[in-house]
């Protein structure tokens, strides 16, 4: 069975009981895709290309892939900490870049590149533009120079986002009341993480960005 494989940070990654409702949207995306493909999420809370490598889940990724597969890499949000030893720089970030293709290529996967979700950052009435630094510029520049297909979902993201009120964009992301749920019982005002609502509406953006993308997995993505 053919699969996509997922590498990212803990916008995309598998939650915990004790995390919930904070949702990533990897877990959702088998929802939009046919039995006809398996969804395999190594993403990592807190992972950047750097981390992800060095905590050996490339690794651990690699040794799922088989020719056919597709390796879905989406990373930016702590890469752009470069005060963390997680951060890199914009010149370590497409070298890193560099690594995951390769090691999908060699393996006959076809490797996409998906630029980071946006953060719910808001400058006069609209995102920020730069919610995520130069980090999604730098992979579209880097897809572009290496002739990699990149799904640009920041872009899509903040468009989804622009044309919800900001109360409604909200409602996607892990914001919580004091005393409403026992794993927040302090509350919780998160402008980065999802809860499920959003986990499901992003996972449909990237599972429409794939159905558009030409490639033969398109006619496999089920969006009513």
């Amino acid at each position: 069975m053919p699969k996509f494989i997922i590498a990212g940070d803990s916008t995309a990654a598998n939650k915990s009981e004790r995390a919930r409702p904070e949702t990533g949207w990897g877990e959702k995306l088998s929802w939009f895709v046919s039995d006809h493909y398996q969804v395999i999420n190594f993403a990592k809370n807190g992972a950047s290309t750097k981390s992800f490598i060095n905590d050996h889940l490339l690794a651990e990724a690699e040794v799922a892939m088989h020719k056919g597969d597709y390796f879905l890499i989406q990373f930016g949000h702590n890469d752009q900490k470069v005060d963390d030893d997680r951060g890199t720089t914009l010149d370590e970030y497409q070298k890193n870049l560099t690594v995951y293709v390769q090691t999908a290529q060699k393996k006959g996967v076809r490797p996409i590149l998906l630029t980071s979700i946006t953060r719910l950052h808001y400058q006069k009435q609209q995102l920020d533009t730069d919610a995520v630094g130069d980090y999604p510029s730098a992979m579209r520049a880097f897809a572009k120079q290496h002739d990699i297909l990149c799904l640009d979902i920041f872009a899509a993201t903040q468009n989804y986002f622009n044309r919800l009120s900001q109360m409604e964009a909200k409602s996607h992301f892990l914001h919580l009341p004091v005393g409403v749920h026992p794993n927040y019982p302090q509350g919780i005002d998160d402008n980065t993480h999802l809860n499920g609502h959003g986990a499901t509406a992003i996972a449909q953006i990237i599972a429409q960005s794939l159905k558009e993308s030409g490639l033969p997995c398109g006619q496999d993505i089920r969006i009513e």
